[in-house]
């Protein structure tokens, strides 16, 4: 090095070493995620942590169960493609060509979705399951469009090559039948009604509503959706058979034991997720047997948790959203029903089914993404794209019904029924009024008419000289003069 390099060298060096006694020292980083993100990787990284969120304590490993496997995923789809093409001779036979090419296709959509798309507000058990149900929504989507797309008798005997049993039309059940809970008419099991209901939908109305508790993490919700859809079989046992149950089929085994009792523990099972300490270590920095069993269950638990707070009532904004949340429950429930009915699947059926588990996927998420999307909106600034989805899909089903089978849907409601319904919709729409408007500006106008009477007493009480001159006004110029003495 040359002399005026290094003279030009030390100076700088010293320059440098000044200045870094000058600045503070810089704060430490925030710890790393498991999956390689910011703290809070609940709330997609970013933000400060709102008050009903819990704190999260993570050490930062990061292994190769968190680690992208875009490379891997790829060749494994290009082998099993390879496999197919040069290896497997293709059958002769159309109809199970066309069957493999769609599964094949829908795979190959599945494992760019799970390994590219973009994660959502849950990352447990792991954010490539979440990505999974994601591609599966676009999928179901894509699939009613289809459905909605053909002619009644087309997309019921469509269905047939799901499933080779169906595009048959449904028997007739008699759903109500004897309501009595006590037959004294039968001499060997008085309560034969209430041992016939108790089938296996007893258990499933049960854990979907724990589930469901889970989602909405709200008791006055999840009541006030309960309740109404029991009004709404009331007011369509009309339209659908099997909407017609006895009275304490309604109220006694849905609304107090199988819904209410799901709701309980799952508020029960809500109060110990917020009040769980949410503290992450590896799997291989557990020196313990038993721990590292524990880490692993805990695994399948939230990685943080957030308080849903409505607030339905704070708001004309929150309030139209929490009715807009109410009304697709509600409305998504309906289309399990009508959707048996047009597409003619028997209620036991194993799409049926999956429908729901589908909907016990997507639906966590949907909600806190609407959830944050209400509660956030300067850093969630849009609707996330779970809820967005099942939205469509919700819309889209019922637009589906609506074309299979119009004559149902628009069989008139009895007339007593329909002025319960006015009445409570005129209700509602007086409350809103009430509480957003009327009551506002009535607030509004107390409050200046207090400012103004406030305002007279005050000048009122400091009038001191006769022409009418406030002692207030005469202040100024008093402080003038004492300073010019000063």
């Amino acid at each position: 090095m040359r002399r005026g390099e290094r003279r030009a060298h030390g100076g700088n060096v010293g320059k440098a070493a000044l200045e870094e006694q000058q600045q503070p020292p810089a704060p430490p980083p925030p710890p790393a995620q498991p999956n390689g993100g910011a703290p809070g990787a609940e709330r997609n990284g970013a933000g400060p942590r709102r008050s009903t969120e819990s704190e999260v304590y993570d050490d930062g490993t990061n292994t190769f169960f968190w680690r992208a496997h875009t490379l891997t995923v790829l060749f494994i789809l290009t082998c099993a493609l390879g496999y197919v093409t040069l290896l497997e001779e293709t059958p002769q036979d159309t109809a199970y060509n066309t069957k493999r090419g769609i599964v094949a296709s829908i795979l190959v959509f599945l494992c760019f979705g799970v390994t590219q798309a973009k994660d959502g507000p849950f990352s447990r058990p792991h954010p490539a399951y979440w990505r999974f149900w994601l591609c599966v929504s676009v999928v179901y989507e894509l699939f009613l469009i289809f459905i909605l797309f053909q002619t009644v008798q087309d997309g019921r005997q469509f269905m047939k090559y799901i499933d080779p049993h169906l595009g048959v039309p449904l028997p007739e059940r008699d759903y109500g039948g004897n309501c009595l809970i006590y037959d004294p008419g039968n001499g060997t099991d008085p309560f034969h009604n209430i041992w016939d209901k108790l089938d296996g939908f007893v258990p499933a109305h049960f854990f979907g509503w724990y589930l469901k508790t889970l989602m909405i993490r709200d008791w006055w919700m999840c009541m006030i959706i309960s309740v109404m859809f029991e009004f709404l079989e009331y007011s369509l046992e009309h339209q659908l058979p099997n909407f017609s149950e006895c009275w304490w089929d309604h109220w006694i085994m849905d609304v107090i034991l199988c819904n209410g009792l799901g709701i309980y523990c799952g508020m029960k099972t809500l109060s110990w997720l917020s009040l769980k300490t949410y503290k992450w270590q590896g799997l291989w920095n557990i020196p313990t047997y038993k721990g590292k069993m524990k880490r692993i269950v805990f695994q399948f638990t939230p990685y943080s948790w957030v308080k849903f707070e409505w607030k339905p009532a704070s708001s004309l904004r929150r309030w139209l959203a929490v009715c807009g949340i109410i009304f697709v429950f509600l409305l998504a429930e309906l289309n399990t029903f009508y959707l048996k009915f047009v597409l003619w699947m028997p209620p036991e059926h194993y799409l049926v089914l999956l429908r729901l588990v589908f909907f016990v996927n997507v639906g966590g998420v949907a909600m806190r993404e609407i959830y944050d999307f209400m509660d956030d909106p300067k850093f969630h600034k849009k609707l996330g794209q779970q809820a967005w989805l099942v939205a469509a899909i919700t819309a889209t089903e019922f637009l589906i019904v609506v074309k299979y089978d119009p004559y149902t849907l628009t069989l008139s409601l009895p007339f007593y029924i329909t002025q319960c319904w006015i009445l409570g919709i005129i209700l509602v729409l007086t409350w809103t009024a009430w509480r957003f408007f009327i009551r506002d500006i009535t607030l509004r106008y107390k409050e200046i008419r207090r400012q103004k009477q406030e305002h007279r007493h005050e000048k009122d009480k400091c009038l001191s000289n006769g022409d009418g001159h406030s002692a207030l006004l005469d202040e100024p110029n008093g402080n003038k003069l004492r300073e010019r003495k000063l």
